[in-house]
């Protein structure tokens, strides 16, 4: 028999709970038997247990009516069987999280001057006093001042233990917040189950061993068990056993059910056999868990051979932030299925490129002042003055150079934005939080920045752009076509009898129509809409579908057909009760299941004759014009069969059909839509639709929504059409081809889940157009997965789709609305605006801090600004700017513009402007102040004090003129688009208020009490007007800024730019890996250069050498051109991990730089 069934008691069966007794199965017999396969697993039922009813007899539970639900019998399961929970791995702790912070290596390069500082200044040498030691002793009046000399040590220290604690509470919030947000997604799932009789849903953690479980196409199984009944069953175990073929599973064959595997195909029934941690997915993390530490120790290992060249080494913290997101998020996607690469995220890849670009400035200028001042510091003592080096004078020498170093690494701190992770990390957390409010659950942190880059979105039709809430408004029956639904004495009743059999019987058991939860309210539609629509015509024609399916129960479906994207239809089949024979009852695609008809009922109920000019008349009168209306056509029709036929012949039995009627169900726009779709066309992003609908159906809607306006060239394919245009004559997608069909493709109809993902790979992928495409796309369907995995961003539907689809997703759009993607690209674009402003603020902040520390070094042989201040600005200020900008709310004026797209810089030449302009602003006044501010406020000059001198007035102005410079600064960066009101909606953020206010009020307690640690003296109130004067005066200035126009300045130059396409070589996006690692890339394409630098200087001493010498022992060396295979060879050599082998074939190979042309192999190594 075909179809399925357990044989079970009749009546009503539920479990009498036995409080006392035991159950007759223990967990280790029901995890032995769940670890057996298709026909073991068949014969170890069968010889242990008689059936999968000896089973639930066992189980104490019951086929047919589930479990009773007593709260005492769940208990005694889960105490017996444990609950459906696996414990997720441990969180780091707040220690953990500190202790990982304290890797920076900047950090420890201050916290070891930090400590040699403060050991030399309790170390007082006998020639302290001595004048031997010159000038570097002398000055220090006051003994307790000399004493003083440990307080820069120890607020070093205690600044690098501000900025440790700070990164690692941002670290364990972050944590905190994705394990909520994965608590949140697991509780949106639920599960059907059978208790008491009745289908309820419940929370999959809810599930117990002895449930009765209804599954359905698109579910994924939340725990193991054993089929009891089921239809054209299908599942994708590939999650479990890498077997990418889906498995048919029957009670005969294989009946055994494992969680976390897909059901593709088909309906049934399982009773529950393991939960949590002994179900498969759970021993399977078992496992993981007991290997997880070795896996780190090995990662850690890995990670300190990793032999990256030191100029990148600063930048840890830049990585840190992205890379842990990511990290982050692979630990929680339990996601297997090894799709197309995906690129990380837009918005990552510039940050990431431009981090390294800072560092390396930032690395040189801090080597290059720290170099600067001890050749100063050299020849001055030791030239002009003629010092001898005396033992007694080495400890004040070294204190000397401990502070050159100190100031060195203080320059590099402040080059380096450690704002940067965390103004990206806030930024994000805030939108997500802000997000869940418009109804988009955002699984993966990228998605919503990339959502602001997004150029197109794909849409699906049902539920998207129309309400989801399906009716039928026309029907074709006996050779009428009624524009309203029909009286039922108007069908002859042999017809409607058929019809209402037809509806009842052949749709899934799951689908129903419900009285309304409120009075006067819309019935309630339970399941399938289409299947709604259909089940809503019987009770328009004044019948009841339940007492059909109450006399013919699932167990007596004889086969089912199950509906999927290849079929586009549904067939059940009866065994007839009178007789012999069977009568099969299909529903489908219009245009689809007519073409399998060679019959049709006519007025009186008979069949007759229906051939290919009747269906092309029929199709011409009325399918097309229900299209047209916007109506999707469903026919139903039957076949009797006097012998039982080969089943497994689906063409065969799925023709010779007689049909029925046709139907035209309408599924309305959703009012909000045509608004919605409107603003993304405004805002530069183009939507098409891709549907499983006819073609006029799917140009009916997009006309009402806005996607197709009249008198526009825009085509409309069907999915056929557009394989045939895309397609060469073996079949394959070729890119040119697919190039010429995308710019101008607007609605795909009767499209499969191939089409779709074919679509979007196309689209990313093509080169033609102004910037390469971001693609968001929208899916609810199982099929839809590889399509939402392929696009930037896959919004999943949380009402209508299927948990494989919100698997694959990186958004899930709660309430199924297409407003509320426009909402995400929205958010969106607020994140990239913000991360934009907060890099205009702190690359102002760096531009200046650098150049100060490096000239004030080289001019006075002494920062103005000193390393415990560099850290207060660097880091505080930084760190409340990060959250200051990072959290403006966003406003409409954001989809009034066209989106960045993947290869805009990050820094324009707006912001450019911008940034070197108050950079010059800035460095007038502090250098002004440096050389001649003790004229201007006539005190003492500051510059030229010795060591342990105490804090002049002097260099504090100037400090606290720098820092009122970037408070007023920070309101200017607001904006980077060149507007001129910088106040505009700064009230609607009270964080920046607030921020601002609280450190201009730190600012205040820093000069007036913050004494001999932060190098300050208190000010009187005449010099405090004259700061937040000069920094009101940044205000003023940023409006001359903006008077002056862009385009004029043409020597400005953009940064940030994302990593173009062409320069990932071809063996990076070959690799194993799920994603192209745009960060690691990078440094990799440093550590490249850099020694392929050494190896060509090495080349070029070659031959100078030879040409002195005239020896001719290595003319090859100059006269061979460098192959690509040696230019790998130069690379591959270069990377190896723990020290550097310059190859002779790697010489040789460049040697021919030095006299040849500009290699052009080199590109090809980039990325190697």
């Amino acid at each position: 028999m075909a179809n399925n069934t357990a044989d079970h008691p009749t009546g009503n069966s539920v479990a009498e709970v036995d409080h006392e007794g035991d159950f007759g199965i223990t967990t280790m017999q029901l995890r032995e038997l769940m670890e057996l396969r298709s026909s073991e697993a068949v014969n170890k039922i069968a010889e242990c247990y008689g059936d999968v009813q000896g089973i639930c007899r066992r189980l104490k539970t019951s086929p047919v009516e589930g479990l009773s639900g007593n709260p005492a019998d769940l208990e005694k399961r889960h105490t017996a069987f444990g609950k459906n929970f696996i414990p997720p791995k441990k969180p780091k702790t707040f220690l953990q999280l500190v202790w990982e912070a304290l890797q920076d290596v900047t950090l420890i390069i201050l916290e070891v001057a930090a400590i040699i500082s403060l050991g030399l200044s309790f170390y007082h040498p006998q020639g302290e006093g001595n004048d031997n030691c010159g000038q570097a002793s002398g000055g220090v009046e006051d003994e307790g001042e000399a004493q003083a000399g440990w307080i820069e040590g120890a607020a070093i220290l205690f600044s690098v233990i501000i900025v440790v604690l700070v990164t690692a509470f941002n670290d364990w919030s972050k944590e905190k917040q994705f394990r909520g947000l994965q608590s949140r997604i697991e509780q949106e799932q639920k599960f059907t189950v059978i208790r008491m009789g009745q289908v309820i849903q419940i929370p999959v953690a809810e599930i117990v061993v002895g449930d009765i479980a209804q599954i359905k196409y698109g579910d994924l199984l939340p725990a193991d068990g054993i089929l009891i009944q089921g239809n054209d069953l299908k599942i994708d175990e590939s999650s479990l056993t890498g077997e990418s073929d889906h498995v048919r599973k029957s009670l005969e064959k294989d009946p055994m059910l494992l969680s976390g595997t897909h059901v593709m195909e088909g309906s049934g029934r399982m009773v529950v056999t393991a939960v949590g941690l002994n179900s498969q997915t759970g021993i399977i993390f078992t496992l993981l868990g007991a290997g997880s530490e070795d896996e780190e120790k090995k990662v850690k290992k890995a990670k300190t051979q990793d032999g990256i060249a030191l100029e990148i080494q600063p930048l840890k913290s830049e990585e840190g932030g992205e890379s842990e997101e990511k990290e982050e998020k692979e630990k929680k996607e339990k996601r297997k299925v090894n799709v197309t690469k995906k690129e990380k995220s837009v918005l990552q890849s510039k940050l990431t490129r431009l981090a390294v670009q800072i560092g390396k400035a930032g690395l040189i200028m801090s080597a290059v002042t720290v170099i600067i001042l001890i050749l100063y510091f050299v020849i001055d003592t030791f030239g002009v003055q003629g010092r001898e080096w005396t033992a007694e004078c080495t400890p004040i020498y070294i204190q000397y150079f401990v502070k050159f170093f100190i100031i060195g690494v203080t320059v590099l701190v402040v080059a380096v934005p450690e704002g940067l992770p965390l103004a990206v990390t806030i930024s994000l957390a805030y939108s997500v939080k802000k997000m869940m409010k418009d109804n988009n659950l955002v699984r993966h942190l990228d998605a919503c920045e990339t959502m602001g880059n997004a150029t197109a979105i794909c849409s699906d039709k049902t539920g998207t752009l129309t309400m989801n809430r399906m009716t039928v408004v026309q029907a074709f029956i006996g050779d009428t076509h009624y524009k309203s639904v029909p009286e039922s004495e108007a069908i002859n009743p042999e017809t409607l009898e058929m019809l209402v059999n037809s509806i009842s019987i052949n749709s899934a058991y799951t689908t129903k129509i419900l009285p309304p939860e409120k009075e006067g309210g819309l019935p309630r539609h339970v399941g399938n809409k289409t299947e709604c629509a259909l089940l809503g015509l019987v009770l328009d024609l004044k019948r009841d579908y339940q007492p059909i399916r109450d006399e013919v129960p699932e167990e007596k479906l004889y086969k089912v057909y199950t509906f999927n994207s290849s079929r586009k239809s549904m067939s059940t089949v009866l065994k007839n009760t009178s007789g012999p024979g069977f009568r099969m009852y299909s529903k489908g695609a219009s245009e689809i299941v007519l073409r399998k008809c060679s019959h049709i009922l006519d007025a009186s109920g008979q069949p007759r004759v229906f051939k290919a000019k009747d269906r092309d008349e029929m199709v011409r009168k009325v399918i097309e014009p229900m299209a047209c209306d916007g109506l999707r056509t469903i026919c139903i029709a039957m076949r009797d069969f006097t012998t039982e036929p080969d089943w497994d012949n689906e063409a065969d039995i799925l023709n010779d059909l007689t049909c029925i009627c046709v139907v035209g169900i309408e599924d309305p726009v959703r009012h909000e839509v045509p608004e919605a779709i409107s603003k993304c066309q405004r805002a530069g992003i183009t939507v098409r639709m891709v549907t499983g609908d006819n073609i006029n159906t799917a140009r009916a809607i997009a006309t009402k929504c806005g996607i197709l306006q009249p008198g526009e060239d825009f085509l409309c394919l069907e999915g056929k059409d557009f394989n045939q245009q895309i397609r060469n004559d073996k079949g394959e997608v070729e890119q040119e081809r697919l190039d010429k069909v995308w710019p101008k493709l607007r609605v795909l109809a009767r499209s499969s889940p191939t089409d779709k993902h074919t679509l979007v790979k196309g689209i990313i992928d093509s080169t033609v157009g102004e910037t390469r495409q971001v693609v968001a796309v929208t899916g609810d369907g199982t099929n839809d997965g590889p399509a939402l995995k392929k696009a930037d961003v896959g919004f999943a539907m949380g009402i209508a789709g299927t948990d494989v689809a919100k698997e694959a997703s990186d958004i899930i759009l709660t309430d199924d609305n297409f407003t509320s993607i426009v909402k995400a690209v929205m958010w969106g674009r607020n994140v990239y605006d913000s991360i934009s402003k907060f890099l205009q603020f702190q690359l102002t902040v760096n531009v200046v801090a650098v150049i100060v520390a490096f000239t004030g070094a080289c001019i006075t042989q002494d920062s103005p600004l000193k390393a415990v201040q560099m850290l207060w600005v660097n880091l505080i200020m930084d760190t409340l700017a990060s959250l200051a900008l990072a959290t403006e709310p966003p406003t409409e004026a954001l989809l009034l513009r066209r989106p960045y797209g993947r290869d805009k810089p990050l820094i324009s030449r707006t912001m450019m402007k911008n940034i070197l302009g108050h950079a010059v602003y800035q460095l007038i006044i502090t250098f002004t102040l440096l050389f001649a501010g003790e004229k201007i406020f006539n005190i003492d000059s500051g510059r030229n004090s010795p060591l342990h001198s105490p804090p002049s007035e002097h260099y504090t102005i100037i400090f606290n003129v720098f820092v009122m410079m970037q408070l007023f600064n920070e309101i200017n960066a607001r904006k980077i688009h060149g507007e001129r009101n910088v106040f505009e909606g700064i009230y609607r953020n009270p964080i920046f208020c607030c921020v601002v206010l609280g450190t201009f009020a730190l600012q205040i307690i820093i000069v007036q009490f913050g004494g001999k640690p932060f190098s300050c003296t208190a000010l009187t109130i005449d010099q405090w007007l004259w700061c937040v004067f000069i920094g009101v005066g940044e205000l003023l200035w940023g409006q001359f800024i903006s008077a002056i126009p862009t385009h004029r300045l043409k020597f400005l130059k953009e940064a940030g730019h994302g990593i173009p396409k062409g320069d990932i070589s071809e063996e990076v996006l070959t690799e194993g890996a799920d994603e192209i690692d745009l960060a690691e890339m990078e440094l990799r394409r440093g550590q490249i250069l850099w020694f392929r630098g050494l190896n060509r200087i090495q080349t070029q001493m070659d031959v100078v050498y030879t040409f002195q010498t005239g020896q001719t022992a290595v003319p090859g060396a100059l006269r061979r051109q460098p192959s690509v295979v040696s230019q790998q060879n130069d690379s591959k050599t270069v990377s190896s991990p723990t020290h550097v082998g310059i190859s002779s074939s790697s010489l040789s190979a460049n040697s021919a730089a030095a006299a040849g042309p500009p290699d052009p192999a080199s590109s090809s190594t980039t990325g190697n």
